[in-house]
Formats: C-alpha cells, sequence, structure tokens
C-alpha cells in the first residue's frame, strides 16, 4: 500500500451547499491544461445541485468515487490509492464535516495537499454567516483561496473581504459576478467608516477591527500617517520598557473566539503603563517586519499617550 514516493499533489474544495464548488470543480476537472491528461482521482463528498459526468471525466481520465463521512478513513484512502495509482487528487469536501477528518487524517504516502480553495455563494452568505459562523470561519481559516459567487451590485465585497482578512490574512479572495466576470479590487479609502486622507486619522471606538486589518493589508494607505483612538494597554515581557501594544479584544465569530488584537507602540513612558489600562493614543504609523505576518506588518510610534475611561462596548468586530 502507498507504494509510491513521489509526491501526488491534493486539491481541496469546501463549501457548503449551492456554494458552486462542484461547477467549479468540473471546469477545473474537464480543462485538460489543469489535469494535464495525469490520472486523477475524484473524492466526492457530498451530492450538489451539478453532478458529474463521469463518462467524460473517465474519458478524461478522471476517476470518481463517492464517499460516506464514515468512509474517510486511512484504510478506505489507502485501498483508493491502490485501485486508482493516481497521479494527483481533487477532494469535493462535504462543508458540513468537521475539517479535522481531513487535515488530521493519515493519507496514503506521497499525498500532499497542495491548495484548498473555500466557495461562498454570495446570495446566502449573510445568512450562513449568522447561523453558522463558526463553521465558516474554521473553512476560511483552512483556505488559500476564497471565492465567493454570484455576487451583484448589492454585495457587501469590502465588508467581506475584511472579514475573511481578519481570520486568514495569507488568503486570495475573488469575487465572481453573476454574469462569470470577476470583480475589479475594490478595497477603496471611501468604503472605510473613517477619513484616512485627514491629517490625523480619527478611529472611531467601534472601528478599530476595521482599522487593524485593513492597516496590515495596504501599507501604502497607512505609511507615515497619524492616526488617533482609544485602546487597551498590554505590555509584552519581550518588549523591554519603552513599547507596549494599544490594542482591543476582538471577536472572529463567536464568544469562545475572542482575541486581543494591536500593534506594537513604541513610547518611553511604557514602562509606567499597567495591563489593562485604557489610553488615549495619538501615533505615527510605520511598519517594520514581523514573524507573525511572515513579512512587514505596521507599527506606531507614539506622540501622545493619556489614560481614559473605557469604551462603551470593549470588544470589537472586523466588519
Amino acid at each position: 500500500m502507498g507504494r509510491q514516493n513521489k509526491e501526488i499533489p491534493v486539491y481541496v474544495f469546501m463549501g457548503f451547499l449551492e456554494s458552486g464548488k462542484t461547477t467549479f470543480a468540473k471546469e477545473t476537472l474537464m480543462d485538460r491544461g489543469f489535469t494535464g491528461g495525469a490520472k486523477t482521482l475524484l473524492l466526492v463528498c457530498e451530492d450538489g445541485e451539478e453532478e458529474y459526468d463521469l463518462e467524460a471525466l473517465k474519458k478524461a481520465n478522471i476517476y470518481t468515487e463517492f464517499i460516506e463521512e464514515d468512509q474517510l478513513t486511512t484504510d478506505h484512502l489507502l485501498d483508493l490509492q491502490d485501485k486508482y495509482n493516481p497521479e494527483q487528487v481533487m477532494i469535493e469536501y462535504n462543508g458540513m464535516w468537521k475539517l479535522d477528518k481531513i487535515f488530521e487524517i493519515r493519507v496514503p504516502k506521497g499525498w500532499t495537499v497542495v491548495q484548498v480553495i473555500s466557495f461562498v455563494n454570495a446570495e446566502t452568505y449573510d445568512v450562513y454567516s449568522q447561523n453558522m459562523k463558526a463553521t465558516m470561519v474554521e473553512q476560511f481559516n483552512s483556505a488559500d483561496m476564497v471565492i465567493f459567487n454570484r455576487c451583484d451590485k448589492n454585495s457587501k465585497i469590502p465588508e467581506w473581504r475584511r472579514s475573511i482578512k481578519a481570520v486568514n490574512r495569507r488568503a486570495q479572495i475573488i469575487f465572481e459576478m453573476k454574469d462569470g466576470s470577476i470583480a475589479p479590487e475594490t478595497n477603496e479609502p471611501e468604503d472605510l467608516p473613517y477619513d484616512v486622507s485627514a491629517d490625523v486619522i480619527e478611529l472611531p471606538d467601534d472601528d478599530f477591527g476595521i482599522w487593524y486589518v485593513d492597516a496590515s493589508d495596504m501599507k501604502e494607505r497607512y505609511d507615515g500617517k497619524k492616526i488617533h483612538f482609544k485602546a487597551m494597554v498590554f505590555r509584552p515581557k519581550q518588549y523591554g520598557s519603552n513599547a507596549f501594544v494599544p490594542g482591543r479584544f476582538a471577536m472572529t465569530c463567536c464568544v469562545e473566539d475572542i482575541q486581543f488584537v494591536g500593534f506594537k507602540c513604541y513610547y518611553q513612558g511604557a514602562k509606567n503603563l499597567v495591563d489593562r489600562q485604557w489610553v488615549d493614543v495619538t501615533a505615527k504609523i510605520g511598519y517594520e517586519y514581523y514573524p507573525d505576518f511572515e513579512g512587514e506588518g505596521p507599527v506606531l510610534t507614539a506622540e501622545k499617550v493619556t489614560l481614559t475611561s473605557a469604551p462603551d462596548e470593549e470588544v470589537v468586530y472586523f466588519s
């Protein structure tokens, strides 16, 4: 079993019913430029509205297996490996199954997940997000690419983009319109709830999460700008006496998923601050290398820091 030593790339398509992943998988599979005629094993974990033409796929050297949740086991995958001896594997994963089933399972030797794509139906995204946010966040967190399809002029593209970036900074995000065209980049200053063109950006208390995501992603928009905001003090020991993190507790999906977010801030008076104090900060935004960012990220240099009272709502959101 698992006799091959060469790498077998595995592509995973995730999403809920009617999210468009089956259609995308069909188009991708039937494009000989993608498969290159290589022997491909397609594992389908659910029955969507779109159905595969199994004979047409077989003619393209693509072999389909439909599997139930209890079949997603190491032994069954080894059996399929021996049966088909594929050169690559594509998995249409059931959006209702726990992701750890596929990412923690011991796969046949050589199988390597090279790309995870999450599909979202723009028409139902808000409803799913409200009722199944934890499940959706789990999918987005694992994705290399997130594709929103069936978008229209009323789609809240800037807000949706920020919500994905909040949980997965590295994900590529694509918005496909109903006519099949790709929406242009829409992360524009006018989409923000504050004025980035002001001499000093006045950041409303509720919009800290939006700024945190946007500043992480748009260096050209913020580098060298000044900003004024209210935040909670956090003093990591490794920052010493001349820096702290002014940040906020933010919720990405549920109460259990609240995390503290903020950027390093150089301030000579940091040694006089105490964790969880609330401060009013005026600072200049710059950028330096962050291991967590795997590249450059925002860093602040404080011009003024004063103690203040807590905001009405201490937890912020990313939309």
